[in-house]
């Protein structure tokens, strides 16, 4: 069994989702954690309008009422002509799985998170992507540079990694992050979509691992 979290860099309720996820992932040490991204925003290539804008802080806003995550407001107000295109930041999370296959997802996912909603960095851009992963993976016992990172990031099989993982999420019939499905052998559950809290989460993923079945409250999916 394993869990599979299925998110985008980008969604602001995915941020404060990998936060609580983090918290209850340790209490589940028997289930592993994969990570599909969702590519919510992929492909964008229009700045984004005032309304847009707007739009996105009044989501910000309840994320950080909702985890207490930070959040630089300032620095996105500040960026003209800034274009909401989520691949690069989800093909940074893929180039790092294909480095590094046995690496902690959810601390590179997080990271990349960080980098955009906390410092105010600017994660369309490959090479502050490849400054936070690279760092990242050191930390996390897989040394690399971000210009090798870099390098694997703009490879067109890494292009193409991500692309699938956007197609696998719709295969399972998820347009809407985060989600969170467990994986039963051949069977495949979706035991979250949008955002709880620590606590919720805990427990259905405990009430999910103890059955080993679906049950009224959990959607089952199949694999395409």
């Amino acid at each position: 069994m394993k869990l599979i979290f299925v998110g985008d860099p980008m969604c602001s309720w995915c941020y404060g989702f990998g936060k609580q996820l983090a918290e209850v992932q340790g209490g589940f040490p028997e289930l592993s954690l994969d990570i599909v991204v969702g590519g919510v925003g992929a492909g964008a290539t229009e700045p984004l309008t005032l309304a847009q804008r707007e739009f996105r802080l009044g989501h910000w806003s309840r994320v950080e009422a909702a985890s207490g995550l930070p959040f630089d407001r300032e620095a996105f107000k500040a960026r003209t002509g800034f274009v909401y295109d989520t691949e690069p930041a989800c093909r940074a999370v893929v180039a790092a799985r294909l480095m590094a296959p046995s690496i902690d997802q959810l601390s590179v996912f997080r990271a990349i998170q960080h980098g955009f909603y906390a410092d105010g960095l600017d994660i369309t851009d490959g090479a502050v992507l490849a400054d936070i992963v690279a760092a990242t993976m050191t930390r996390l016992g897989f040394p690399t540079t971000a210009e090798a990172f870099l390098a694997v990031w703009r490879e067109r099989e890494t292009v193409a990694a991500t692309q699938e993982d956007f197609l696998q999420a719709r295969r399972w019939g998820i347009s809407s992050f985060p989600a969170l499905l467990l994986e039963d052998g051949s069977k495949l559950y979706n035991l979250v979509t949008g955002f709880v809290g620590a606590g919720e989460l805990r427990s259905l993923i405990e009430t999910s691992v103890k059955a080993l079945a679906p049950d009224a409250t959990k959607q089952r999916v199949r694999y395409a």
